[in-house]
């Protein structure tokens, strides 16, 4: 069998960590390969790791084609949905899944509204021949097309999709915007929270990769600095009539904030108590 491994789709989703490969690994040697690979054509699409471990020790595998997938964009769909529908996974890695599903189906709904039945769509045809599948090695898979997917046209539809609040997805947003990639990689590696990262976010590039550099203590001091900078001003206001209205605003959005920071608190611990019970199934 001719499986290719198409690096770019390895690298659409963030790759295990050592401790999740070697446990991977561990399952696989005890009770072998039990999911089959999901090919496209020829080209992997799910079961990276599995396939590399099994060639890795020589280990049988079962395979299945999935047919049903027409442009590499259905592709990416079918991955991120398979990747949500996971416990396993960090909330900011499902913010951010989301947030790439949200940026595919504009784009395709864009490109059907703009596209007449005489003018071809070809930048997201597949990069090969399906019908050239080894059909023979695998389990063909259904023919019918995918559905077409959901618009998520509100932060309340992506954060459904992600199964997080409105203001992670706020946060995990700005974290993407303006993050320096230090920043970046200790949220994805689950050093700091999504809202410690939010607030990192704030200072400049420089700042923030010092911060990153230093470590997570130095990560939460930095956050803290940020939150305690937003209150100064609004605890030296002027109580005075004029001033009343918007001192009675910022105390509404400094309670948003700090119900927004709980939230994400609640969240990332009810992630981390989900991955115990996880572990302790196993």
């Amino acid at each position: 069998m001719n499986i290719v491994v198409n690096e770019e789709l390895k690298a659409y989703i963030d790759p295990l960590t050592p401790e999740e490969y070697e446990a991977l690994e561990r399952s696989i040697l005890t009770e072998g390969c039990r999911d089959a690979l999901v090919l496209w054509g020829d080209v992997l699409v799910d079961g990276h790791n599995r396939y590399g471990i099994c060639q890795k020790h020589g280990l049988p595998f079962q395979t299945v084609q999935n047919t049903r997938f027409k442009t590499l964009q259905d592709v990416h769909l079918w991955m991120i949905d398979q990747h949500l529908g996971r416990r396993s996974i960090s909330d900011y890695l499902r913010g951010v899944l989301a947030l790439r599903k949200k940026d595919i189906v504009d784009e395709r709904r864009a490109r059907s509204s703009a596209a007449t039945p005489t003018t071809p769509t070809t930048a997201d045809d597949p990069p090969f021949d399906v019908d050239d599948a080894p059909a023979s090695t695998s389990t063909p898979a259904s023919d019918e097309a995918l559905p077409p997917p959901v618009p998520l046209n509100s932060r309340e539809a992506i954060a459904r999709a992600a199964r997080l609040s409105s203001s992670q997805v706020v946060m995990i947003e700005k974290i993407q915007k303006q993050a320096a990639p230090e920043l970046v990689a200790a949220v994805k590696s689950g050093v700091i929270s999504i809202n410690t990262a939010a607030a990192v976010a704030s200072l400049p590039a420089e700042e923030q990769v010092t911060a990153a550099n230093a470590g997570k203590d130095e990560l939460k001091q930095a956050a803290k600095r940020v939150r305690e900078a937003k209150r100064k001003p609004r605890e030296a206001a002027p109580d005075t009539e004029e001033g009343a209205e918007p001192a009675a605003l910022d105390a509404v959005q400094q309670l948003q904030q700090r119900v927004a920071e709980l939230t994400a608190e609640n969240a990332d611990l009810r992630r981390q108590v989900a991955e115990l019970q996880a572990q302790l199934a196993h």
